[in-house]
C-alpha cells in the first residue's frame, strides 16, 4: 500500500510542478511584454541627463536626438552676457532656442563651476552637478540668475548646449540640437558702455540664414506638413496599440477565470503554509509596484511608464487575489494525500 501511494505521488508531483513551470512561462512572457509598452517613450522631458554616451552632455550634446549629431537648424542664443564680469555682481540670461518648426525643447548650461548659476522660473538646478542648470520642463526663453565669482579669476568660459523638439515625446532625428561656447572676460579687460546695456551681449550659434533669411520652398513645407501628420498617426498608433493590447491581456485572465470556474471546478487548492509567505510576497510587490504608478501619474510621466507600471501593478494584485482563492478552495483527495 505504501509503495502504491508513493507511485501515486510521483506523476502528480509532476503535473504539478509542470502546471508551475507553465503559468512560470505565461507571466514571463506577459511580463517581458509590457514591459515594452515604455520603449516608445524613452525621453529627458525634466531635463537632460548631466553624462550621455560617455561623456558630458553639456559639452558633446543631446546624441539621443537628431541622430547623434548637431544641426545649425537650431539657433541656441543666450542674452544679457557681459563681455567682462563684475566681482560678485549678478547676471540675468535668457536662453532661447530658434526653429523653423519647432517652438520648444530644452537646455543645459555650466560655467564650470567658476560662478553661481540659479535657476528661474522653468528651470531647475542639475542634481548630478548643481552648479549647472538646465529646462525643467519643455519651453523656450528661460531666465536665470548667473552671479560672478567673489574674486578676479580670470576669463570664465560656459557652455550651453540647446535641444529643439517636435513634440511627440520621443527622442528621434526630426530633434535639432546644437553646443555653444564662449567666455566672459576677466574685470577690468574691456570698456564698459552703459549706454542702452550695449556691453551686454546676445551670443548664439546656428544658421540664421536658413531659419530667418531664405525663402522657403513650398515643396518643403508640404514635406514638413506630411511628416508631422505621419508622425501623428504614429504616435496614436502607438497609444492605441498598446492600450488595445493591455485590454486583449486583461480580457484572457478574465476569460480564464471563468473557463476555469465554469468547466474546470474552480481554482486549485493551496495549502496555507505555503500561500501566507506567497501572499506576502506578492502582496509587497503589488504594493511598490503600486506606488510606482501613483509616481508616474502624479508626476506627468510619459505615458508608457504609466502604462508599463498599471499593468505589472494589476498583475501583481491578480496574483495576490489567486493566493487567496487558491488558499480559501477546498481541498480534494487528491490534496490531503
Amino acid at each position: 500500500m505504501l509503495e502504491a501511494t508513493l507511485k501515486g505521488r510521483g506523476p502528480r508531483r509532476r503535473n504539478r510542478g509542470a502546471t508551475m513551470g507553465r503559468a512560470f512561462n505565461r507571466g514571463l512572457v506577459l511580463l517581458l511584454v509590457a514591459m515594452l509598452v515604455a520603449m516608445p517613450a524613452l525621453a529627458n522631458p525634466n531635463g537632460p541627463p548631466w553624462e550621455n554616451g560617455g561623456g558630458l552632455t553639456v559639452e558633446s550634446g543631446c546624441t539621443c536626438h537628431g541622430d547623434g549629431d548637431p544641426s545649425t537648424a537650431v539657433v541656441v542664443s543666450i542674452s544679457g552676457v557681459p563681455r567682462s564680469y563684475a566681482v560678485g555682481a549678478e547676471y540675468s540670461f535668457t536662453i532661447s532656442l530658434g526653429h523653423a518648426e519647432y517652438g520648444e525643447g530644452g537646455y543645459m548650461l555650466w560655467d564650470y563651476g567658476a560662478g553661481t548659476l540659479t535657476a528661474g522660473e522653468g528651470s531647475i538646478q542639475v542634481a548630478e552637478e548643481p552648479g549647472a542648470v538646465s529646462q525643467g520642463a519643455v519651453g523656450n526663453d528661460w531666465t536665470i540668475t548667473w552671479t560672478a565669482p567673489a574674486e578676479d579669476i580670470g576669463p570664465v568660459r560656459f557652455q550651453l548646449v540647446g535641444n529643439a523638439v517636435d513634440g511627440n515625446g520621443e527622442p528621434n532625428a526630426n530633434d535639432a540640437w546644437n553646443v555653444l561656447s564662449f567666455m566672459i572676460s576677466e574685470p577690468g579687460s574691456t570698456v564698459d558702455d552703459d549706454v542702452n546695456d550695449r556691453d551686454l551681449r546676445t551670443i548664439s550659434v546656428g544658421d540664421y540664414e536658413s531659419l530667418f533669411v531664405a525663402e522657403e520652398d513650398p515643396e518643403a513645407i508640404e514635406a514638413a506638413e506630411q511628416a508631422k501628420l505621419a508622425e501623428s498617426f504614429f504616435e496614436n498608433g502607438n497609444v492605441y496599440y498598446w492600450a488595445t493590447l493591455s485590454i486583449f491581456i486583461v480580457g484572457a485572465v478574465v476569460q480564464g477565470e471563468f473557463y476555469e470556474r465554469r468547466f474546470g471546478g474552480g481554482p486549485k487548492h493551496l495549502d496555507r503554509r505555503l500561500a501566507v509567505p506567497q501572499g506576502i510576497r506578492r502582496g509587497l510587490l503589488a504594493a511598490g509596484l503600486g506606488l510606482g504608478f501613483a509616481w508616474a501619474v502624479d508626476s506627468n510621466q510619459p505615458w508608457g511608464y504609466a502604462l508599463l507600471l498599471g499593468m505589472l501593478t494589476l498583475w501583481a494584485a491578480y496574483g495576490v487575489y489567486r493566493t487567496i482563492v487558491q488558499a480559501r478552495a477546498d481541498p480534494v483527495s487528491k490534496d490531503l494525500v
